[in-house]
């Protein structure tokens, strides 16, 4: 296990806007400051939320020295009072070089101490190269320094930057499909939540493509009716918890990969904190609570988000009985900013309502056959196991498209996939298909109430 203490996780859009202002093309060093929201947990997390601007024309500019004023440091320490928020300050090297230079850690001997007692928090510098690499590390209380391990920007592209790759100019990405993915999978952490039929093919693949760290959240069982679509499940374990079962499968060939086993709902606050802590997450649910809380998760605390839905409509024939319809699956990915599961029209507002009434006041509803894998068809035990593995497949094909990119068109074009096996179809959808309507919750973290539901407070003490 490689160990991991601090993460820097920045949008594509913010990314794209300090990049921008970083390198205007006069080869000239510029500066800004980032304001990030802290989340502390089994390890560091800082999600970059906003950008203090220092301007140019503010500034003494060379090609390998820059001076700026303080009161764009104040003004980043009023802002960042708002919310508790720490500062990173950054600056370009157009030169290309990916380090700190003598110059920088001089600069950070008088800047960092100013900025840890204006805001009596975590402190930080970084630089970017003109092709937006960045490396960047922290002072804890504007003195002791220490390398932010990871700065994973999140995007279409998803691109993860390791201090130690850096530091032995080894900054050159995977290849998909190689060994240094595997390597590269081997330093982050994903949540699968659900591992039932969907989810156990898709923890298994990522297990075997060699995560680090799996967290696994299922508040379920295993019944007899599921064993013909969870991987790994037997007779003798009808009654354990999935997560147990899943995750002692996983130790039998991956002793190496930590395994978390979360035995909730994800609508709990335990769970959201736990799958806060990954890297990735992926909702392997169905139903749209599930997909409402992962949508809050991924924006909360900038998660690239990975969502995946089978169906088999059917149709009444005309001899009275029934027929298949089509056969689908469908792939989201939804990156940090962009437009949310919501937005997309997954669940609504009116899904969530019915499904709380189906939960607390049956008698509410019309009674009906419930959906299913098969639409208008009763089953106990669907007979789905292949199509749960064509579309897990092409789940986690989507995360290696995004992560080490391969396709010859833009990843944008594959903000979702539909697969139509009836009629033999695929159609892909690009992300400007919809539009991103609420960015509240973005970079909040833990921020109370938690992903904004008062449901999720923690709980009060007994007096």
């Amino acid at each position: 296990m490689i160990r991991r203490d601090a993460t820097l996780v920045v949008t594509q859009d913010l990314h794209k806007r300090l990049q921008d202002h970083l390198f205007p093309g006069d080869g000239l060093e510029a500066a800004a400051l980032l304001l990030c929201t802290i989340v502390h947990g089994k390890r560091l997390k800082l999600l970059a939320r906003d950008i203090v601007i220092v301007p140019h024309k503010a500034c003494a500019r060379e090609r390998d020295a820059l001076t700026w004023p303080g009161a764009y440091v104040e003004r980043a320490i009023d802002r960042a009072e708002q919310d508790r928020l720490a500062i990173i300050a950054v600056h370009s090297h157009p030169g290309g070089l990916l380090g700190f230079s003598a110059l920088d850690d001089a600069s950070d001997q008088s800047l960092m101490p100013a900025l840890f007692h204006g805001t009596d928090r975590l402190c930080g510098s970084a630089i970017m190269t003109p092709d937006g690499a960045m490396r960047a590390r922290l002072y804890a209380d504007g003195v002791r320094m220490s390398p932010i391990d990871l700065i994973l920007v999140a995007g279409h592209d998803i691109v993860c930057m390791f201090d130690d790759d850096a530091r032995l100019n080894r900054t050159k990405a995977a290849i998909a499909f190689t060994s240094a993915m595997t390597e590269t999978l081997a330093r982050l952490s994903v949540c699968i939540v659900g591992v039932s039929g969907t989810g156990s093919i898709v923890a298994e693949q990522l297990a075997r493509l060699g995560f680090d760290e799996i967290m696994l959240i299922d508040h379920d069982r295993l019944e007899a009716r599921n064993l013909n679509r969870i991987l790994n499940s037997t007779c003798a374990e009808i009654g354990a918890l999935k997560v147990d079962m899943f995750a002692d499968a996983i130790r039998r060939f991956r002793p190496d990969c930590e395994i978390r086993t979360i035995p909730t709902t994800l609508a709990a606050r335990e769970a959201v904190l736990a799958a806060s802590e990954a890297d990735f997450i992926f909702s392997c649910v169905d139903t749209g609570e599930g997909r409402h809380i992962a949508d809050r998760i991924a924006a909360s605390f900038l998660m690239p988000l990975f969502d995946l839905g089978v169906s088999i409509p059917t149709r009444a024939s005309s001899a009275g009985d029934h027929a298949i319809a089509e056969v689908c699956g469908r792939i989201d990915y939804v990156r940090p900013g962009g437009a949310t599961l919501s937005d997309r029209g997954v669940y609504t507002p009116a899904t969530l309502e019915a499904e709380y009434l189906a939960r607390t006041a049956p008698d509410a509803l019309d009674q009906r056959i419930k959906d299913g894998y098969l639409r208008g068809l009763a089953e106990e035990a669907p007979a789905v196991i292949t199509l749960n593995m064509r579309a897990a497949s092409a789940c986690v094909m989507e995360f290696i498209a995004r992560t080490f990119p391969f396709r010859h068109a833009p990843n944008e074009r594959y903000a979702r996939t539909i697969f139509l096996l009836a009629d033999g179809d695929e159609e892909r959808f690009a992300e400007s298909s919809w539009q991103a309507v609420d960015r509240a919750l973005l970079g909040r973290g833990a921020q109370e109430p938690l992903l904004g539901l008062p449901a999720l407070a923690p709980p009060r003490a007994l007096a």
